[in-house]
């Protein structure tokens, strides 16, 4: 049973708990196993709790003999990104490296549905302190290679930017789901380098507290990533809710992920779009290549009982008006109660209000497709992982670039723009170039969840992809 658990659902690990075919020690234990044996190679984790997933697991295994009603996520090891609270374990963000005190809403959840959290992610740059190059003249890069994950399928390259731990993690299967964030793509994209489901969930639909610094997440959003849609669908059910202590969440009821997940899809109408009139932009010389892998993976769908059409919209690019550069745009950062965080300059209120109004005409563009559509389709990144050196010289003392331009525009060209709106969407894997995982990126209105997510199931259920990373 040992080595059948590596590569099996969350679900059906937890169905087995319930069963008694096997216990949550022996599931956190052999989890355990794996991350001794794989990630001194990928660096996946900040943290591991042995002794504390270890007392969780023994917990869950007496309230299993007692009989008590169990969580949907009973016994099931997983991780959060180092910069999310954990109750006793450090919290990693630039300038602050503390125990924290209290756990953040998203984990009070995860425990409360039965999960067992068995430690912290590293993240990449540790979110990437922009700030760095004043102390290291000529340098702007803020890694550490001793330190950073790395791909599974390829050590010589990154995993993505910046849930990178978690998503090595999912994908080598250290542990069956992990939790990252998106500001721009950060789940998604490393999910899509990795070849796992990566899910970008809508504003406000998962809760977020810290006391000790208050923020309003206005971009950002709390996701699982995962092997398999059916868990992150689970784990994204169990986060998900409004909360008193969040004075942005929702405060309304949005459809349930899990329940209509194998409806199929059948008579649902999707929109393809290349580059959304502007990625185009950002294009390298293998973008063609991975685009075709997506655009193939999108006109697949038809063979389900799918409508899928090309639309040629255009986007306006939020990048542009020299928005790239980051300090000064305010949807790029959390925004601070009160004022920015030091040492970024106040708002121009010009700006911002360019930045509304380009926002709106964008918003409204959205809501006219999803009059006609369910959801819309898109490769989720038109660049496989990038080698270790590339990645490094991305970072000058300018600010961080890409080749194609600057880095936030390209790294995240086909994902930034729900951040920004914030719509969710989820990154499905679909298929393979060079050796390495591209991903099929699938779009909806804000708090539908349920359609990204039944979408991506009834991909994955259709074509499922049973390739293994090398370091795994």
């Amino acid at each position: 049973m040992s080595e059948e658990l590596t590569w099996l659902p969350a679900w059906r690990i937890r169905e087995l708990i319930g069963k008694r075919e096997v216990s949550c020690a022996e599931v956190t234990e052999h989890f355990l196993g794996r991350i001794e044996e794989f990630n001194p190679t990928l660096r996946a984790f900040e943290q591991v709790d042995r002794a504390g997933a270890r007392e969780q697991a023994r917990r869950a295994d007496r309230a299993v003999a007692a009989g008590e009603v169990l969580g949907p996520l009973h016994g099931i090891p997983t991780s959060v990104k180092s910069h999310i609270r954990v109750e006793g374990l450090r919290y990693v963000q630039p300038g602050t490296d503390v125990v924290s005190s209290f756990d953040d809403i998203c984990v009070e959840r995860l425990r409360r549905a039965g999960a067992i959290i068995v430690g912290t992610n590293t993240m990449m740059g540790a979110g990437a302190d922009l700030t760095l190059a004043r102390d290291r003249p000529g340098v702007f890069s803020p890694f550490n290679w001793d330190a950073e994950a790395l791909s599974p399928w390829d050590t010589t390259r990154v995993p993505g930017w910046s849930s990178s731990g978690g998503a090595a993690a999912a994908a080598a299967r250290l542990l069956p789901v992990t939790i990252g964030s998106d500001g721009g793509g950060s789940t998604r994209l490393p999910a899509a380098y990795s070849g796992v489901v990566g899910l970008h969930t809508s504003r406000g639909l998962i809760p977020h507290v810290n006391y000790d610094k208050p923020t309003m997440l206005l971009t950002a959003s709390y996701g699982p990533l995962a092997r398999y849609v059916r868990d992150a669908a689970l784990v994204t059910r169990a986060m998900s809710g409004g909360d008193g202590r969040d004075y942005v969440c929702l405060q309304v009821d949005t459809p349930d992920p899990v329940d209509a997940l194998d409806r199929g899809v059948a008579g649902m109408s999707m929109a393809w779009t290349e580059d959304f009139g502007f990625a185009g932009t950002y294009a390298t010389d293998d973008s063609a290549r991975i685009i075709d892998v997506a655009r193939a993976a999108a006109h697949s769908l038809a063979a389900l009982g799918a409508t899928v059409d090309p639309t040629d919209e255009v986007w306006e690019d939020r990048a542009e008006r020299g928005t790239v550069r980051w300090t000064v745009e305010p949807s790029v950062y959390e925004v601070m109660v009160g004022t920015n965080a030091a040492p970024l300059p106040a708002l121009d209120p010009l700006l911002y209000r360019e930045q509304a109004e380009s926002r709106a005409r964008n918003w409204e563009r959205f809501q006219r497709l999803f009059r006609r559509y369910d959801v819309i389709l898109s490769v989720t990144a038109q660049r496989i992982a990038a080698p270790v050196e590339q990645w490094e010289r991305a970072w000058t003392v300018d600010g961080p670039t890409f080749p194609g331009g600057s880095f936030a525009p390209v790294y995240c060209s086909h994902t930034m723009i729900f951040n920004w709106l914030g719509f969710p969407a989820v990154t499905v894997p679909c298929g393979f170039v060079d050796g390495l995982p591209v991903g099929l990126q699938i779009a909806a209105w804000h708090g539908r969840e349920d359609l990204v997510l039944r979408v991506a199931q009834a991909f994955q259920q259709a074509f499922p992809r049973d390739e293994h990373p090398a370091v795994s």
